[in-house]
């Protein structure tokens, strides 16, 4: 891993490796949706490495003992509709009993803005540790909506898990949500006219669902 304190990006060479399938232009629906899963899960699992444990007893086969168990287990995701959908089932994976949110967002084609137009949350989210999950952090606009959308509702905390990322987002959430861990798997090297990341891996959305 590679860290700036509030970024953390993923190295490890399968994460890598998976990437650069996904970035492939021949790579299909299928294929890719298969990838967005299994990166989630990697990304997921490095996003919960610090989680509070505490001890707990119980008995093995062989005796009784104090081992670490997660304390509380109270999470909860929160995929941005839509392509955020495409990393929920590798985070359930890990975690199946915790909680699901959506937010609901589109881009404004000529402001290149988040529109919100969906908002659901677990009633309980205020005793959760949310993890908001997007697969692409482009202007940083829709991932800075959805983290005040969140917590406005006043969670535990607040982690947000992207796939790919690019510099201006990553510096638009560390500016305006200083308090928010970001887990990514690239920094790429800047955004085009369109607002699309390069070299990115085109409209991850589109690409998830076999759209256009």
């Amino acid at each position: 891993m590679m860290e700036n304190g509030q970024v953390t990006v993923v190295k490890h060479a399968l994460v890598q490796h998976k990437l650069s399938l996904m970035r492939e232009k021949e790579t299909g629906t299928r294929d890719f949706r298969t990838l967005v899963t299994e990166i989630a899960t990697f990304l997921c699992y490095e996003a919960m490495r610090d989680l509070p444990t505490e001890e707990v007893e119980i008995e093995t086969p062989i005796c009784k003992t104090k081992v670490p168990m997660i304390a509380g287990k109270k999470l909860a995701y929160v995929p941005i509709l839509r392509a955020g959908m495409g990393m929920l089932d590798g985070a359930l994976s890990l975690t199946p009993v915790a909680k699901v949110g959506h937010i609901g967002m589109y881009r404004n084609e000529q402001t290149l803005e988040p529109v919100e137009y969906y908002k659901k949350l677990p009633e309980d989210i205020s005793e959760r540790d949310v993890f908001i999950l997007d697969p692409m952090l482009a202007t940083g606009g829709s991932a800075c909506d959805a983290i005040s959308a969140v917590k406005r509702s006043n969670p535990k905390s607040i982690t947000f898990v992207c796939i790919v990322s690019a510099p201006c987002g990553l510096e638009r959430v560390c500016k305006e949500h200083p308090d928010v861990p970001v887990y990514t798997a690239a920094i790429d090297e800047k955004l085009n006219e369109n607002g699309y990341i390069v070299p990115g891996l085109g409209d991850a959305g589109d690409r998830i669902y076999g759209t256009h």
